[in-house]
């Protein structure tokens, strides 16, 4: 591993991928403590938090055999995400759920779109690290179900999940502008045709639409 040749940014976007596991594992096993109304439903969100331990362990070994530090690759990361964390709080388990799945997931997709042409071995790792392979699936029951036993939250949950992104796109502006290589690297990844890029976010909006309308919620504006 340590023999593949690294574009630049490649580390930058490690580091930030595995700070966002990290604190993924951390947030969603504390939600779980507090949230979960059942001792089932608890066993599966803290499921879905050891998945994010595993991937993050999994990104601190590849930084490790690149022989890089990852305590320093995160670093850059840590007041962006922690910010992003703070403000995005949920206040009961029906918001920690759409948090979980909605707002984790738009930011696994960019991570995803950025490693789109790096080489083989560092996309494959990346696709491994963001995969989700149906271990939220319990997060869309548990939210379609309480929307069908009460159809009002419906609309709180979809304000809570507009603001989630809004966050998490305010939050990956700070990181692009203190890490200009990750920028660098989406516009290497998809070239100067803006049509290109256009359709990247076309692609990041659809998979937060399809997200969004598993839950039963609308996707808004």
């Amino acid at each position: 591993m340590s023999d593949s040749p690294q574009a630049p940014g490649v580390v930058d976007l490690l580091g930030v991928l595995a700070y966002a596991e990290l604190t993924g594992f951390l947030r969603m096993a504390e939600d779980a403590t507090r949230f979960a109304p059942t001792l089932t439903d608890r066993a599966a969100l803290s499921d879905l938090a050891a998945t994010e331990y595993a991937h993050f362990r999994l990104l601190s070994q590849w930084l490790e055999s690149l022989g890089v530090d990852p305590e320093a690759a995160m670093e850059p990361f840590v007041t962006a995400l922690d910010d992003w964390h703070t403000q995005t709080q949920p206040s009961d388990w029906l918001e920690a759920l759409v948090k979980a799945y909605a707002g984790n997931g738009i930011a696994l997709d960019f991570y995803r779109e950025a490693a789109r042409h790096l080489d083989s071995a560092t996309k494959n790792l990346v696709d491994e690290a963001v995969a989700d392979e149906g271990r939220s699936e319990f997060a869309v029951e548990r939210v379609r179900a309480a929307i069908e036993a009460d159809p009002k939250v419906s609309g709180r949950l979809a304000l809570w999940a507009r603001r989630l992104v809004g966050e998490a796109l305010s939050q990956g502006q700070r990181v692009a502008a203190a890490r200009p290589s990750l920028a660098q690297m989406l516009v290497d990844a998809h070239g100067e045709d803006l049509a290109e890029i256009s359709r990247m976010f076309a692609r990041l909006t659809e998979a937060h639409g399809k997200r969004m309308s598993a839950l039963g919620l609308t996707p808004g504006p």
